[in-house]
């Protein structure tokens, strides 16, 4: 796989991504390459995704294969979005996806499937509420083919890789453009 494109290189990616029993927890563990460190509010503006740090820092992490923390950085806009409606769901969904690519490091191919489903069915939900055609781009992506993605995850044989590298499970990319 070649090397995805960072779309906010002015943010270094982490030392290490957090694999849950494998790696020092990035926030509660003094180890951790977030321990200490303030969350910043995130500001969500749908219009503008491509001034939002904090939705393209998503991306690269999850594109390079730092799962936790691209659901982490995603989770602080879920938050902006206040949990509840097509917006949400859409960053609920890609929270999921990054999920998947968690159970998927951790070896757990039920929790794989489990979160590949619900991030195929809150892209599919947010993509009805909001009229979306399978052309049509929210944020720079296009829900309908991230749900689609997702759902083939989900049915893939797990893949395997090496105990702590950081590594990509998936075999494809999230491509913002457009808007």
């Amino acid at each position: 796989m070649t090397t995805p494109p960072r779309y906010l290189p002015s943010m270094p990616l982490p030392p290490y991504t957090y694999v849950p029993g494998r790696t020092p927890h990035p926030i509660r563990d003094p180890a951790g390459h977030m321990y200490g460190k303030h969350e910043q509010s995130a500001e969500l503006d749908i219009e503008n995704w491509q001034r939002c740090d904090q939705y393209l820092f998503g991306i690269d992490l999850f594109n390079h294969g730092y799962y936790w923390e691209a659901h982490e950085a995603w989770e602080s806009l879920w938050h902006a979005a206040e949990r509840t409606g097509p917006i949400a769901d859409f960053l609920k969904g890609l929270i999921k996806l990054a999920a998947a690519g968690v159970k998927t490091r951790e070896g757990s191919k039920v929790g794989r499937v489990r979160h590949s489903v619900r991030s195929a069915a809150l892209l599919h939900q947010a993509s009805i509420a909001l009229s979306l055609t399978e052309e049509s781009r929210l944020m720079g992506l296009n829900p309908l083919q991230i749900a689609y993605l997702a759902e083939h995850a989900g049915r893939e044989a797990m893949p395997h890789g090496g105990e702590n590298a950081i590594e990509r499970v998936f075999d494809f990319q999230l491509t913002p453009g457009g808007d």
